[in-house]
């Protein structure tokens, strides 16, 4: 799995680099369906000091799909239906293998001169999914975590993977969700938070009516707004930890 990754989609940081956000395509996409995105956010110049890294799944056999091979982060066998036979059905060695994959790009990052509170990690779907759990599991305080149309991976086994002492438990995180998703029901996203709440994490949830298994631009500008508030300039960081 991990010989077939091509290098992330980069666009580096358009004045100093102080910040980065990593940011996750879904299944059988590539990090260049997310570029117009990050073009979306950076419009306003309000993020030039953060540096963007949009990763490829390899190609991986889809259950889902006939085992066709099409870009993945963990093999799918079932969409939609009964919750607890979506968990049952989960490829939990492709999903350990990709939470590796996300701890060892963030630790790239720190090694590079980035603090991990100057990192965030999000993605769409499944790589949203991969975005909570590589996360909220990484040894070092992230800025915040973003979860879109996405639900919490190996939630039976999450609680013992994790504890209220973690470096990213208090870490705010963003789940929106349409509320007509066919895909990823809006129902097992919000159950997902719901849980994660319950287990004291700082989660914000919010659905966008009549959006289905896609992003909406109030969507974006949301995150964008997120974005700007857990990465502001690195002056303005350093005044703010002053005043509080």
């Amino acid at each position: 799995m991990s010989a077939q990754r091509m290098a992330p989609l980069v666009f580096p940081a358009a004045s100093r680099h102080t910040a980065t956000v990593i940011f996750v395509h879904g299944l059988g996409d590539t990090g260049n369906g997310w570029a117009s995105a990050v073009e979306n956010w950076r419009r306003r110049q309000r993020l030039d000091e953060v540096k963007f890294i949009l990763p490829h799944a390899p190609r991986i056999p889809i259950t889902v799909n006939g085992g066709m091979k099409m870009p993945g982060w963990f093999d799918v066998v079932a969409l939609g239906g009964d919750v607890n036979t979506l968990i049952r059905n989960e490829d939990t060695e492709g999903i350990k293998l990709s939470q590796k994959y996300f701890h060892n790009l963030i630790q790239e990052e720190i090694d590079a001169g980035i603090p991990s509170d100057r990192i965030v990690l999000g993605g769409f779907s499944q790589g949203g999914a991969m975005s909570l759990f590589a996360g909220l599991t990484f040894s070092a305080k992230l800025a915040g975590i973003v979860g879109l149309s996405a639900w919490l991976l190996m939630s039976q086994q999450f609680t013992g993977m994790v504890s209220a002492d973690d470096a990213n438990h208090k870490t705010p995180v963003i789940m929106h969700h349409g509320n007509e998703d066919p895909i990823v029901p809006t129902n097992r996203g919000k159950l997902s938070a719901d849980k994660l709440k319950e287990l004291g994490y700082n989660v914000s949830w919010t659905t966008y009516p009549g959006m289905g298994h896609s992003a909406c631009l109030e969507e974006l500008d949301a995150v964008e707004v997120f974005l700007r508030e857990r990465l502001p300039p690195a002056g303005e960081s350093a005044t703010r930890d002053r005043e509080l």
